[in-house]
């Protein structure tokens, strides 16, 4: 007699639309007790939609829902909370200027006899469930918003893990995270799941689902494609469902020419941080920067960019110095900015996509009679919709609140690509990116390259860098510590480098 397989969440023909358009066709899918399954799938595919359902922030069309073998209504976040599904979504939930501790309790505060907020026994609370998660990177007092967007992405997870779900749903959760923060949530993932919790791991980085999850259920264009048991598919053959066609290389070249050097940083220096940092980058020419999490590769670009005052030094384009290094200024002067984190910093996320992507240009769209000429502003919109392959139903009216990961960063880019810079700084251009979508934001990369832009890139990958770059700059505790050309590209040296050895 065949074993009987325990479901705690079945998900039956449910259908989602929004205004005409159908984004979940007949969703069936199936999770059992005590797994782990990875959802994939292209941004836009429809899984945050599917997940937003079971927390109770959308109401499904149609198709049931069974949890543990009774149908269940999940009309708020509330019942799903209560119900045991904990979400831990891409875009953080937290508040930066309360201390970890704070945001771990935020919706439950502890009070004490007298009905006032037991602080002591929050932070004791606190202080057991991140030792009990081998978490010491941070205290439980630490202001969250003194710590890195990895720590921020773990002080999340530990905060969903404290409600004691049944259903833990992890939407893009190593976004944010080092190898070594990686390693610790996959050491929790496993620990929760001998414990009896069952997961739904959302990621785009298959080498993790293919380590770590039991089975893998592939999303398309609104609909199920195949849930299958990890060792019985391949990646081709994901990768293959995902995008409905082959992808064969990975990172797309392009033919182009590098020139003489255009941007030159000349020994850039910030009290407490950097001290003389130099850097050349030639015409067309894409550089990366690779190093381990605090390593200060944010924190250069965003001194290059003005966002953050220096101490001394100075950047030049074509000979000619950039001063004052001002946001303001470095954009009149050519340059352009995507920065790693695009909810807080990169887009107004309440506002449409045709606001977002004229956003830097405002000022030549409205000419010298200073206003908006609405002519003008559509048309540039949909040109870089066009171009950049933007999924929406509607540019003026669609938030890019409910885009998807992947197309909002294309907005990220299309207000950047409007106006045609020479030099790009991108962080992290591809985080919580489909493999799909990574290839488009590639070839957006390469198109800059081989108009003669001067691209700078950082990236946490490794692979993505040594596939994209024509040069690799390392960096470790706030200095160079080695540069690879094309042809000298392997991963022992450039970790060798990003851990202090030198080349």
């Amino acid at each position: 007699m065949a074993e009987k397989i325990e479901y705690i969440l079945q998900l039956e023909q449910v259908t989602k639309s929004f205004s005409s358009v159908k984004v979940l066709k007949d969703i069936t899918i199936a999770l059992k007790k005590g797994e782990i399954l990875g959802l994939v799938g292209e941004n836009g595919a429809g899984k945050s939609t599917l997940m937003n359902i079971l927390g109770g922030i959308h109401q499904r069309d149609g198709g049931k829902i069974i949890l543990e073998g009774r149908k269940f209504e999940p009309a708020n976040p509330k019942i799903s909370q209560a119900a045991g599904i904990a979400f831990v979504h891409q875009e953080l939930n937290l508040f930066t200027n309360l201390s970890v501790y704070e945001n771990l309790f935020i919706t439950e505060m502890k009070k004490n006899k007298i009905k006032t907020i037991d602080k002591r026994a929050m932070k004791k609370i606190a202080a057991d469930k991140l030792k009990e998660l081998g978490i010491s990177d941070f205290t439980a007092v630490d202001i969250l918003g003194s710590l890195p967007m990895g720590q921020r992405q773990l002080v999340e997870i530990t905060k969903a893990i404290m409600r004691d779900a049944k259903i833990i749903i992890l939407d893009e959760p190593t976004t944010s995270l080092s190898n070594k923060e990686k390693e610790k949530l996959f050491e929790i993932m496993h620990l929760l799941q001998k414990q009896g919790k069952s997961l739904i791991f959302i990621t785009h980085i298959l080498e993790d689902v293919f380590e770590h999850c039991d089975e893998i259920a592939v999303l398309r264009d609104g609909e199920i494609i195949s849930q299958n048991p990890t060792n019985t598919i391949t990646t081709p053959e994901v990768i293959k469902q995902m995008v409905g066609r082959e992808l064969n290389k990975i990172y797309p070249t392009v033919e182009k020419q590098i020139g003489e050097v255009a941007f030159e940083v000349k020994n850039i220096c910030q009290d407490g941080r950097f001290e003389n940092v130099n850097l050349e980058i030639r015409e067309g020419e894409i550089l990366g920067l690779f190093g381990l999490m605090g390593a200060g590769r944010t924190e250069l670009l965003r001194c290059l960019f003005g966002v953050d005052t220096i101490s001394d030094g100075s950047i030049h384009y074509k000979g000619k110095e950039i001063k004052p290094i001002t946001p303001e200024n470095c954009i009149r002067n050519g340059m352009a900015f995507i920065t790693e984190n695009r909810r807080e910093e990169g887009l107004l996320m309440p506002k449409t996509v045709k606001e977002n992507v004229v956003l830097a240009n405002i000022k030549e769209i409205s000419g010298k009679i200073k206003f908006i000429n609405r002519k003008s502003e559509t048309s540039q919109t949909l040109q870089m919709v066009k171009e950049l392959n933007i999924k929406t139903f509607d540019a003026g009216k669609q938030v890019v609140l409910n885009l998807s990961g992947g197309n909002q960063q294309k907005v990220v880019f299309g207000k950047w690509v409007l106006r045609k810079p020479q030099i790009f700084l991108l962080d992290e251009p591809t985080r919580g990116v489909d493999v799909g979508a990574k290839y488009e934001i590639y070839s957006i990369i390469n198109d800059l390259a081989k108009n003669k832009s001067t691209v700078l890139i950082v990236s946490s990958e490794m692979e993505e860098l040594m596939g994209m770059c024509d040069r690799i700059l390392v960096m470790s505790h706030n200095v160079l510590t080695g540069e690879l050309q094309k042809g000298e590209f392997v991963q022992e040296r450039i970790m060798k480098a990003a851990i202090g050895g030198g080349k």
